[in-house]
């Protein structure tokens, strides 16, 4: 079963220097028909102008993630890490028993273009963490995030996988799934065929009862695909 979340159908956020698109419910945007997958709370595709951001504000008991599509950004927390993360690379915060943070685009030209990501965990009231990574391998098919920071992955407090895929033209992948499992896909960029199904740039797909998810890059394409209890 593929349930397919087209791009024009997410909700829209416009505060002049923040352009959201959200897949799931968020803030001000509210559809009771989509309010997550699994563990999957919150997919925002966020685009932030030239010297603006998010303010100190705080989170709890939340896996966070964030993926920077273009520009950077400029991390500062209560646990004090003060980081820059440019595109390409991954950042997981575990807000735990609480932590406060900003995210801000520092560049004075340049457009932040970042994908925001909350996954509910499974242990709750735990030390607040951060970790940040750019993965390298080459790999179509790259594990970002997994429950237990196999093969250098970052570390998640859910039974949740998280892969980049990194297609060209014409490439195919595969994923096998244990059963029961439930798997979105997000389109970063580029059309991506997903068994048989056809979703371009910001598309989403949640699929199930499947053992094995096919993937044909249609061009130079990338996805996130989250692969959940």
């Amino acid at each position: 079963m593929i349930e397919i979340r087209q791009s024009n159908e997410r909700g829209l956020t416009n505060r002049g220097w923040l352009q959201s698109q959200h897949t799931f419910s968020f803030s001000d945007y509210y559809d009771p028909e989509h309010m997550g997958v699994s563990a999957l709370r919150v997919v925002n595709d966020d685009q932030v102008t030239p010297g603006h951001g998010f303010g100190t504000h705080s989170h709890q008991d939340m896996e966070i993630i964030s993926y920077v599509k273009k520009g950077t950004i400029k991390h500062k927390d209560s646990m004090e890490h003060e980081n820059i993360l440019p595109a390409g690379e991954f950042q997981l915060m575990s807000a735990g028993t609480g932590v406060t943070h900003s995210e801000y685009n520092p560049s004075s030209t340049e457009l932040l273009k970042f994908l925001q990501i909350w996954i509910q965990p499974n242990l709750y009231g735990i030390e607040p963490d951060y970790q940040q990574k750019h993965f390298k391998s080459g790999e179509a098919l790259q594990m970002i995030v997994s429950p237990d920071a196999r093969d250098g992955s970052l570390l998640i407090h859910q039974d949740a996988f998280l892969y980049q895929l990194q297609l060209k033209k014409e490439q195919l992948v595969s994923l096998s799934l244990e059963k029961g499992r439930t798997v979105y896909v997000h389109v970063v960029t580029g059309t991506i065929m997903v068994n048989g199904e056809q979703l371009q740039e910001g598309d989403g797909a949640t699929i199930k009862d499947v053992d094995v998810i096919e993937f044909v890059g249609m061009n130079n394409s990338e996805a996130l695909i989250f692969d959940l209890p």
